[in-house]
C-alpha cells in the first residue's frame, strides 16, 4: 500500500502545470497588437484632410503677420515723426507769446519798428504752418464749436447767456491734430449761464436756516 501511495504522489509531481498567458504577459501583448491595428487602419483620406487642416492654419497665420507688419511700417511711416511734431509746436507758441508781449509794451506801441517785427512773426508763424501743413498737422478750429472732449480742453468758465452753455468763446492755447491723431487738445474757455444773484442768494439763506 505504501508503494501504490508513493507512486500516486510521483505522479502527481510529474503532471505539467497549466500556464496563465495572462500572468506572462502574453494578453497585454495581445491588446497592444490590436491597438497598433487600429492605428493603422487611419485611411489615406483622413491623413490628407489632416494635412489640408494644417496647411490652412500655417498660411493664415503667415497672412495675419504679414497684415500686422504692414500696419507697423504704415504707422511708422505716418506717425513717426509724431514726438517730434508735439515738441515743435512749442515754437509757435512762444512766437505767439512774443508777440503779444511787444504788442503790449506801452514803449513800442505805435511804432515803425514794431509794426515791422510784428509783421516779420506773422510771416515765420505763416511759413510754420504751411510746414506742418505738408506733412498732415492741421490747427484746430475751436472758437463758436460746441466743447469736445476728444479734441478740447476747458480751462475756465466764461458767463454768457447768449451762447448755448459749453460753447467755445476763447482759445488760451491751439490745438492741433496729425492727421487723423490729436497731437495735442485745445485749452479753451467754455461759456455758462449767468448766475441770478437774488436766487443764489435765497438758495444760500435756505441752506443756512437747515
Amino acid at each position: 500500500m505504501e508503494k501504490d501511495q508513493n507512486i500516486n504522489t510521483e505522479n502527481q509531481d510529474n503532471e505539467p502545470e497549466e500556464l496563465n498567458l495572462e500572468d506572462q504577459g502574453i494578453g497585454s501583448e495581445k491588446n497592444t497588437l490590436e491597438n497598433i491595428e487600429e492605428k493603422s487602419e487611419i485611411t489615406p483620406e483622413t491623413k490628407i484632410l489632416e494635412l489640408e487642416d494644417k496647411v490652412t492654419r500655417a498660411f493664415a497665420e503667415m497672412e495675419n503677420q504679414r497684415r500686422r507688419f504692414e500696419k507697423e511700417r504704415e504707422d511708422a511711416f505716418s506717425y513717426g515723426g509724431f514726438a517730434f511734431a508735439k515738441e515743435t509746436l512749442n515754437l509757435i507758441d512762444n512766437l505767439e507769446r512774443s508777440k503779444q508781449i511787444l504788442a503790449n509794451d506801452e514803449g513800442l506801441k505805435n511804432s515803425e519798428a514794431l509794426k515791422k517785427t510784428l509783421e516779420h512773426f506773422d510771416i515765420i508763424n505763416k511759413d510754420m504752418v504751411s510746414i506742418f501743413s505738408k506733412n498732415g498737422i492741421i490747427a484746430i478750429d475751436s472758437i463758436g464749436k460746441k466743447l469736445d472732449p476728444n479734441f478740447h480742453q476747458a480751462m475756465m468758465e466764461i458767463d454768457d447767456d447768449q451762447k448755448e452753455p459749453g460753447t467755445i468763446l476763447q482759445e488760451i492755447q491751439k490745438g492741433f491734430m496729425m492727421k487723423d491723431r490729436l497731437l495735442r487738445p485745445s485749452l479753451v474757455g467754455v461759456s455758462k449761464k449767468t448766475e441770478n444773484k437774488e436766487e443764489k442768494s435765497e438758495e444760500i439763506k435756505e441752506n443756512s436756516g437747515n
